[in-house]
Parts: structure tokens; C-alpha cells; sequence
């Protein structure tokens, strides 16, 4: 997620200070309302734009500040209940008191200011691609916490700004097939004799049903085992072990995978794979769009993954270099190639963030460039691209400041910002997802949907 303000600065915080009465006039991504006072910014969790509060600050910087609600004086007609029980305490969500619109909004209006801002070119605002508010993640890492006091295992997700785990039962953001293990889940492990040596459990819905990763401290007893075979035949659930963070032991089910663009991508749960299934296939078509794949098209996929684009792009295009720094990432695209039977992908393994001149992938020529990298950017790659001369660049991101950095080198170089759209990936979240479209010298714009 973009951070809209420095967090490097010193800071102030108010002891014993007065209570403000401020009416919030914006919306920043991460939920917080937007107020000002004597000139400056307060950021205030809470209120929504067009609502009066009572708030008292509680730290100052140069340029702004940050407040907490004391008390509500008027309410907007874009609020909304939120349906988790856990909202305001668990630190997953921070936006499920705003309704769609105003979360879609707000977000798709600070990209475009921010691109604006740091690179002069104010790109049109476009639909936002979405899916379901609720029910959306197939993917969630739970804490796993044995209290000796109360004899008991605690299971969920981090609090607010603290290492302290909020005990989860219900989760409305996760997709419901994994919701609805959330309790017995609990209840098995808290029966395993190991039950005070478990770290954490990781839940994925793959397309062929929910797979568990548990990790556990102490090595695992038979009786533990068949507990949770017992759970795994009852709940139809795929388990893995993992005894370490490098090791992983199928316990029992089948390899998980998922299915993009009429593929079949099988994955380690350890693997990164989109969390957002409705978004994901919409992003994938949208990059698809916009590169125009040509039949006679050679296109290099950046920060590839396991394929998630690599292999789309290989169904339309004559070959796809897809370039991952993580090994078994590039394991399991090759495998998934060769299964899907495309042929004319291949998977290098390298590191993007050092000199990319003397990788094998550099010396080859490419009509197109695809790139989704982490929120760090892809500052080590992008003179490289410029040097490629691609017709069309797509570019993914998960924090619009670097994508602004990135863009400007683009810019500088004659390419045209033609697109730009939102992705609502994680709603009710401060994450602000986004793709571009930048087009080379006087080639034809995509007509927009």
C-alpha cells in the first residue's frame, strides 16, 4: 500500500491535548478520514468525508497530523455496518464502515493524484475492476497461541497496530469454504498433544477444495497424525505439514491448483498465488487486452510467479520469457507449461534487482513487456526495458509510488501513459493495487471498455 505521508519524521505526541470538533472532507486508501486544522492534515480512523467528530490528537508533524475519534457528531449516508464482529479490534480490514463506492472512490482518486503528481501526466479515471466485497480471499495466515493460564488455544489474526492475536471466529472477507473451518479447526488442534508447540496455520482454497499448512515446533506423534487425517477425510481438506519454514510434508489430499484464462496451474501452498480469484481473472484478461498479443509476438514476462501471465501470454503470442527470482516459482511454471503443453514458454531463474545486462535473458529482443513486481518496484529493470524498445509496456502494482518512480523512466523515454486502472484486489483493506498501460512513440491507443 502507498504511504501518503513520511513516516521518517520526527514526531510529536500530545499529551493531554484538547478535544477538536472537525469535519472530515476526504477519504485517504487506508481508510483514515481526512480532516484539516490550522492549516494541516489530521488523519482520524473512523470517520468518513461529510461527518462531523469530536477527535483528540494524538501525534503532530510538520504537515500534519493524527487524531483519534472520542465521539461521532453526524453520520454520512456512505456508512455502513460492518459485518465482521471482529472490525476495529483485528487489524486485517480497516475500511468495512464505508460502503463500496466511497472505498472504490477514494482509492482510484489518490492514484491518479499521485501518478499526476509525480510524473505530470493525469491519466483518465477508468472503471475500477472488481469483484464481491466479502467472501473474496483464498488465502489467510492465522496465529496459533497456547495460553497456559486459561488452558486453552487461541487461533486468529494480529490486533491493530500489536503483535496480540485476536481470537477469530467468524472472517467475512475470507471465502466462505474456509470460513467455515475456522471453528473446527480450532477444536481439532487444540485436541493434539502438540497442541502448545503450533506456530501458525495457513488456509488456501485451491480449485479442487481448501488445503491446510500447519506448522508446527515438535515433531508430530501418530495419534496426532491420524487426528488430523480424521479432520482432513471429514472437512475434505488437503494438509501439509511444516515442521520448519523450509521443509513441507503432504500429510494427505491432493496437489491444489487453479485455473486462469482456461489453464491449469498446479501449486505448492507455499507458492504466492493472487488472493483475489474474481479480480486475478479480470486482471489477467485486461493484461491480455492490452498488449494486443500479435501471433508473431515475442513478449518477456517480469516478476513472473509461477505464470500467472506467462502462460496466457504463450497461448496467443510465438514465444514468453517469463523472469522470477524465486526458484521453485520457476519449478513450477516450467512444470506447468510443459503440462498445459506450451511449448513456447521458457522460465529463467534470476535476480531483477542486480545487474540484469549479464543475465542469458537480456541479449534477446521483445514486441512486448509484461512486469507485476513486489511493492519495492522494478527500479534495477526498467532502462532495460527502455533499451528493448517493447511496442507495450503493462505493468502491475501493489504501491503506486513506485509505480510513479518506474513510470517516469518510461516517460522520459518517449513512451505514452495510455491507461490506467484500479484494481480493488483486497477490499476493506489500505491496499491499493493498480495496472498501466504505456505505449511506444506513435503507436495506436486501446480503445477503452
Amino acid at each position: 500500500m502507498a504511504q501518503f505521508y513520511s513516516p521518517k519524521r520526527r514526531v510529536t505526541t500530545r499529551q493531554n491535548s484538547p478535544v477538536l470538533t472537525l469535519t472530515v472532507d476526504n477519504l485517504d486508501p487506508f481508510g483514515q478520514g481526512v480532516a484539516h486544522h490550522n492549516g494541516k492534515a489530521v488523519f482520524v480512523s473512523g470517520v468518513l468525508p461529510g461527518e462531523q467528530a469530536e477527535v483528540q490528537l494524538t501525534e503532530e508533524k510538520n504537515k500534519f497530523a493524527k487524531g483519534r475519534l472520542k465521539r461521532l457528531l453526524s453520520r454520512s449516508p456512505q456508512r455502513v455496518e460492518p459485518r465482521c464482529p471482529h472490525f476495529g479490534v483485528c487489524g486485517g480490514c480497516q475500511q468495512q464502515h464505508a460502503d463500496e463506492s466511497l472505498q472504490q472512490q477514494s482509492k482510484a482518486a489518490a492514484l491518479v493524484r499521485m501518478i499526476a503528481r509525480e510524473t505530470g501526466v493525469t491519466p483518465q479515471q477508468e472503471p475500477v475492476i472488481a469483484g464481491p466485497q466479502y467472501g473474496y480471499r483464498r488465502r489467510a495466515r492465522l496465529g496459533l497461541l497456547w495460553q497456559p493460564k486459561q488452558q486453552r488455544l487461541v487461533m486468529g489474526f494480529r490486533q491493530a497496530a500489536s503483535s496480540d492475536l485476536v481470537p477469530v471466529t467468524q472472517c467475512p472477507v475470507l471465502h466462505p469454504e474456509l470460513e467455515q473451518l475456522l471453528t473446527p479447526l480450532r477444536a481439532c488442534l487444540s485436541a493434539l498433544q502438540v497442541a502448545r508447540r503450533l506456530g501458525h496455520v495457513e488456509l488456501v482454497l485451491a480449485d479442487n477444495g481448501p488445503v491446510l499448512v500447519l506448522r508446527h515446533l515438535d515433531a508430530l506423534k501418530e495419534d496426532d497424525r491420524q487426528a488430523l487425517q480424521a479432520f482432513a477425510r471429514t472437512k475434505n481438506v488437503t494438509i501439509y505439514l511444516a515442521p520448519d519454514s523450509d521443509s513441507l510434508e503432504k500429510l494427505c489430499g491432493e496437489t491444489p491448483y487453479y485455473q486462469v484464462d482456461g489453464l491449469r496451474l498446479d501449486f505448492s501452498p507455499r507458492d504466492f498465488i493472487q488472493v483475489n480469484d474474481h479480480v486475478n481473472q479480470q486482471m489477467v484478461a485486461q493484461a491480455l487486452e492490452w498488449l494486443s498479443i500479435q501471433p508473431n509476438d515475442r513478449v518477456l514476462d517480469l516478476f513472473c510467479g509461477m505464470g500467472n501471465f506467462t502462460l496466457p501470454l504463450a497461448r496467443r503470442a510465438a514465444a514468453v520469457v517469463g523472469i522470477e527470482g524465486v526458484a521453485t516459482l520457476v519449478a513450477n511454471g516450467q512444470y506447468n507449461a510443459h503440462k498445459n503443453r506450451l511449448n513456447n514458454a521458457s522460465f529463467f531463474h534470476e535476480n531483477l534487482e542486480e545487474d540484469v545486462e549479464q543475465q542469458p535473458w537480456a541479449a534477446q529482443g521483445f514486441d512486448k513487456v509484461m512486469l507485476d513486481p513486489a511493492r519495492a518496484g522494478a527500479a534495477g529493470v526498467m532502462s532495460h526495458i527502455v533499451k528493448l524498445a517493447p511496442e507495450r509496456v503493462v505493468y502491475v502494482s501493489c504501491n503506486p509510488t513506485t509505480l510513479a518512480r518506474d513510470s517516469k523512466v518510461l516517460l522520459s523515454a518517449g513512451y505514452r501513459l495510455a491507461r490506467v486502472r484500479m484494481l480493488d484486489m483486497f477490499p476493506h483493506t489500505g491496499h491499493l493495487e493498480s495496472m498501466a498501460l504505456f505505449i511506444n512513440g506513435s503507436a495506436p491507443e486501446v480503445a477503452a471498455k
